[in-house]
């Protein structure tokens, strides 16, 4: 035994496990964070590697990793949907889905993802996924939700959903292929439709109504709820061709503006005051206007609301156009003026969206309030604009309020190029990495979106995350760590009965799928699955389901599957987050599988 664990191969394998299991502790508790974690981890493994000759791995196949085409479609697909988000190209969606229960939020987010999982179950649920994001953000953002509710179900839903039919995932694709590779055919679309229809229906129960309610509010939701929820006083001045002349109140309101609080109509010397009784809104109009700064944004980019905005949008078409939030601070020249719209367009070019006071909603003209220390102004303009404004000692910038006004204008480029990319996706006639490159690619090419809007899109954690795992994962199969441990575990349930070793199987490879990738351990768990079913002398199909359905599992870490990469970002993750979450999805599939399965299968 001690010359077992002295040789220099096994040593290897013991200092490789160790350094896993240091990586997945601190993973968890979050001592360090995820990037050093993930650096920690390669150094450790380099060492290893320099320090043992013979280990089998090297450095360069240990930063392999960080070419991997996984990685490379996962970071592609990120930039795809943030040109979708960019663009706004399924806003129209998300707003009819909004209209169907516009008094029930959660009904229409529930809606979505029952729409997901059922979609996933026909389409790989990668593409799935891509398509829904941006929807589902776009409903969370219009009902003040949080996003960390909501978006890691969006992926379990379509993870369980894809556990129903063979084109469900591609690692259900994979294992199939292993399973005829090894003679076995028995492998067909719906082989374990009624286990895996058990399984997802269970577990979306728990994820669409436990999920969201253990799930706190992640950090990175707030900024956006206190810009959406801040009022800004504004005026509209309906200039010849305006979309709003004509507009007729009707109990006292204007049906066009019901995401607005309009506070006077000025027509020439005259003011009108609200409850507005039979007005029709007239060329020459000036409308004074509470509104938050969605509305606004979506009023300058949808029907140029404001007079003065034509340079900014002829330059939004090619630049795009950023808003940002500025305070007046209590020694700044511009207190006690009125806002000098035009002069301040020709000193800063910039323009005065609106204005927020805490204290009081002005009804005035925009150049007949006069400014308090205090003031936050709206301003839109260019990024080299704001560039000069910084160090002003009239206007401090609000550095973290910056947002990019999204140039609708290309959503049907945006459009095509994302059907085109999830269609050569979904027909399986290449690797999924190189309709997502030529996707990511196009959507730059094509001005969806600019370099600094993709760079942004492409979250550092996950590269690193990404990158280590896959070192780690290569590290266990070049000691033969990965196979010393399922061979160890196979043989702990020697003669138990097929139901067992179906149960324990599905538990070890779930397990596993959480820090190797599924596909990996469907394609190490397969050739076992038909080896202990063959010593046991029993149809091989069960044993293989089980590893199908144990690598599908993957909800106790973000690295188990890329449909848990692809919304960590967008939910604002951390990596415990899905393993508080994910581990009783696991418990619950794992105890379904354990009943239903034996009894479908006869074993």
């Amino acid at each position: 035994m001690l010359d077992f664990l002295m040789a220099q191969d096994n040593i290897t394998m013991w200092l490789t496990f160790l350094v896993i299991a240091g990586a997945m502790l601190f993973y968890a508790t979050e001592w360090a964070s995820i990037e050093l974690t993930s650096l920690g981890a390669l150094v450790s493994l380099m060492l290893i590697a320099t320090l043992l000759p013979n280990s089998g791995f090297g450095a360069e196949i240990l930063l392999s990793g960080f070419s991997n085409p996984a990685l490379i479609t996962i970071l592609a697909l990120l930039v795809v949907g943030q040109g979708l988000i960019q663009t706004e190209a399924l806003a129209g969606l998300s707003e009819k889905l909004v209209r169907l229960w516009p008094d029930n939020p959660m009904r229409v987010v529930v809606l979505a993802l029952i729409i997901a999982g059922a979609a996933s179950a026909i389409v790989n649920n990668t593409p799935v996924v891509i398509v829904f994001i941006p929807v589902l953000a776009s409903l969370l953002a219009k009902r003040n939700l949080p996003a960390s509710k909501y978006m890691m179900p969006l992926s379990f839903m379509t993870i369980l959903g894809g556990m129903t039919t063979v084109l469900g995932s591609s690692t259900n694709l994979l294992a199939a292929g292993v399973a005829r590779q090894y003679g076995v055919d028995s492998v067909t679309f719906f082989s374990f439709a009624v286990p895996g229809l058990a399984m997802a229906l269970v577990g979306w129960l728990y994820v669409l109504f436990v999920v969201p309610r253990i799930m706190p509010d992640n950090v990175g939701d707030t900024i956006v709820k206190r810009n959406r929820n801040t009022q800004f006083i504004t005026e509209i001045r309906l200039t010849y061709g305006h979309p709003l002349i004509g507009e007729h109140t009707i109990a006292g309101m204007f049906p066009k503006l019901t995401n607005m609080t309009v506070r006077a109509v000025q027509r020439g010397s005259e003011r009108f005051l609200p409850p507005f009784d039979d007005i029709t809104l007239k060329s020459g109009d000036i409308m004074i206007i509470a509104a938050t700064r969605d509305a606004l944004t979506q009023a300058l980019r949808d029907w140029h609301a404001f007079d003065d905005t034509a340079s900014i949008n002829s330059q939004e078409k090619e630049r795009g156009a950023m808003l940002c939030e500025a305070l007046v601070p209590p020694s700044s020249r511009l207190v006690g003026h009125g806002v000098d719209q035009s002069g301040f367009m020709a000193q800063h070019d910039v323009l005065i969206l609106g204005m927020e006071r805490r204290s009081r909603m002005p009804r005035e003209l925009m150049s007949e309030i006069r400014l308090e220390a205090g003031d936050v102004l709206l301003v839109a303009g260019q990024p080299s604009a704001f560039e000069k404004m910084r160090g002003l000692q009239d206007l401090i910038v609000i550095e973290w309020s910056a947002s990019e006004v999204k140039p609708r204008g290309h959503a049907l480029r945006a459009l095509v190029i994302f059907a085109l990319t999830v269609g050569a996706i979904a027909s399986g006639l290449s690797s999924t990495v190189v309709p997502a490159v030529a996707g990511a690619f196009l959507m730059i090419a094509f001005g969806c979106l600019n370099i600094r809007q993709a760079a942004r899109s492409i979250d550092r954690r996950i590269v690193m995350l990404v990158g280590s795992s896959i070192a780690m994962a290569t590290a266990m199969q070049f000691t033969g760590g990965a196979e010393f441990v399922a061979n160890k575990a196979i043989g702990s349930l020697g003669t138990s009965s097929p139901a067992v070793i179906m149960s324990g199987l599905f538990l070890l490879v779930a397990v596993f799928t959480s820090f190797l990738s599924n596909n990996a351990t469907a394609v190490l768990f397969t050739p076992i699955a038909i080896a202990a079913a063959n010593s046991l002398g029993v149809d091989p199909l069960p044993l293989i389901v089980a590893v199908i359905l144990g690598a599908n599992a993957s909800f106790a870490s973000p690295i188990g599957y890329q449909t848990n990469l692809l919304v960590m970002s967008a939910g604002h993750y951390r990596f415990r987050d899905f393993f508080i979450v994910g581990v009783p999805l696991v418990i619950i599939v794992w105890i379904v599988f354990s009943i239903v399965a034996p009894w479908y299968y006869g074993v």
